[in-house]
């Protein structure tokens, strides 16, 4: 068994998909013609994360209108070299995105915490064996 793919659902993709595009370095891909707006993201040849776009009607009187809203608490991408890690923090800069870093000593691994939107966290991790390698 393994991972497949992450779906996230917002109102509005575009910035999610700038997001995993132009910093977390994703490709966007084919998609099936499915009934609704949306995007696949690759990670090599892999559809790992698909947004889709809905728009539920806003809430009247109280009830809602449509399925409560979701969250995934966070997506963790792995790296493995420190050139990728060094492109990546350069990408971060760039977008003017903030972020927290946090070394986790038991594991020899770093992780880097950023939030592109409200409500989607998305982790970076990379050994300290490849960030001491250079």
């Amino acid at each position: 068994m393994r991972l497949d793919h992450i779906t996230i659902v917002a109102g509005d993709c575009s910035f999610l998909r700038q997001f995993f595009v132009e910093v977390a370095a994703l490709t966007e891909g084919p998609r099936p013609p499915f009934g609704s707006t949306g995007h696949w993201l690759y990670l090599g040849q892999q559809p790992v994360l698909h947004l889709i776009e809905r728009s539920t009607p806003p809430a009247r009187h109280g009830i809602s209108n449509g399925p409560p809203a979701t969250r995934i608490d966070h997506l963790a991408l792995r790296i493995d070299s420190h050139p990728e890690w060094q492109a990546l923090l350069q990408r971060l800069h760039a977008h003017r995105l903030r972020y927290r870093i946090e070394t986790i000593d038991a594991l020899q691994e770093r992780q880097l915490f950023v939030a592109p939107v409200s409500g989607v966290k998305v982790e970076f991790v990379i050994a300290e064996r490849h960030l001491a390698a250079t």
